[in-house]
């Protein structure tokens, strides 16, 4: 099966990754069906761990391919990278400011975006999307990076990156189907709302594929972009999400414990 998955072109192989991303926030959402309620200190740990594979898969897996591919192509080191970095977070603070949604824990009064009458469910959906997007978006531009031949940025790497993506998404699943749950909704309702939020990953996966593969010398800037983008997204929602329910700790090193098994894939795969 690994053999199958290396001999196809990256566009399919960015597909099939975040395919698998999907499938695991799908996996997450279907803990509707086998448990009554969600711990909220399991959920605050589940989400730190989240926190921590996105910081760490920023690092490991996109800036720092980014800064060699940017020396090793004669460029100053850091300016491609703060460059791309800065213009995936202003991105995601855009969509922040226009898409409507709901931030977990919170009530409907509170949402952001542009002003709407659309129910919590909706927006509760729209707000794990905007986490998903960039996730889906780095590991599409992680394997089209691999596919140009560079050395800063290996299949490994890649697929370092999606594994550890697929097991951050899982606490995100169940944060958006247990929510929707509780507010009177079936299971299977429930359930499909959460596994929708990852929807969006394989559509950005392709696209960040396509991005990477349009020109070499924007490759060091399409990495950063998609780095910039996670980090806005931990520090606007993940960690502030998983600190509300009382269990900072624990919730604490749960991101400590996220940050270092992805440490460990990158090193071990990239």
């Amino acid at each position: 099966m690994a053999t199958w998955f290396l001999a196809q072109p990256p566009i399919l192989q960015a597909l099939l990754a975040t395919l698998f991303t999907w499938l695991m926030t799908a996996l997450g959402a279907a803990t509707i069906f086998g448990v009554r309620t969600l711990n909220r200190r399991l959920l605050d740990v589940m989400l730190g761990f989240a926190a921590g594979v996105m910081i760490a898969a920023s690092y490991w897996s996109l800036l720092a391919p980014a800064i060699a591919m940017a020396e090793s192509q004669g460029m100053i080191p850091w300016l491609p990278p703060a460059i791309g970095f800065l213009a995936g977070a202003l991105f995601l603070r855009l969509a922040d400011q226009i898409i409507p949604h709901l931030h977990l824990y919170t009530d409907i009064k509170d949402a952001e975006g542009m002003p709407t009458r659309l129910k919590k469910t909706v927006l509760l959906v729209f707000a794990i999307t905007l986490h998903n997007v960039p996730e889906g978006l780095a590991v599409g531009v992680a394997f089209g990076a691999a596919a140009a031949g560079l050395p800063e940025a290996t299949i490994g790497g890649a697929m370092a990156l999606a594994i550890g993506i697929g097991l951050q998404n899982f606490p995100e699943g169940a944060a958006v189907s247990f929510p929707i749950r509780r507010e009177g909704f079936s299971r299977r309702r429930a359930f499909f709302y959460g596994q929708l939020s990852g929807s969006v990953e394989p559509v950005a996966g392709v696209l960040g594929a396509l991005m990477a593969l349009s020109a070499l010398a924007f490759l060091p800037y399409a990495l950063a972009f998609a780095a910039g983008a996670m980090i806005y997204v931990v520090v606007e929602e993940a960690i502030p999400e998983s600190q509300t329910g009382g269990h900072h700790d624990a919730a604490t090193m749960g991101t400590i414990v996220g940050f270092v098994v992805m440490m460990m894939l990158d090193v071990a795969l990239g």
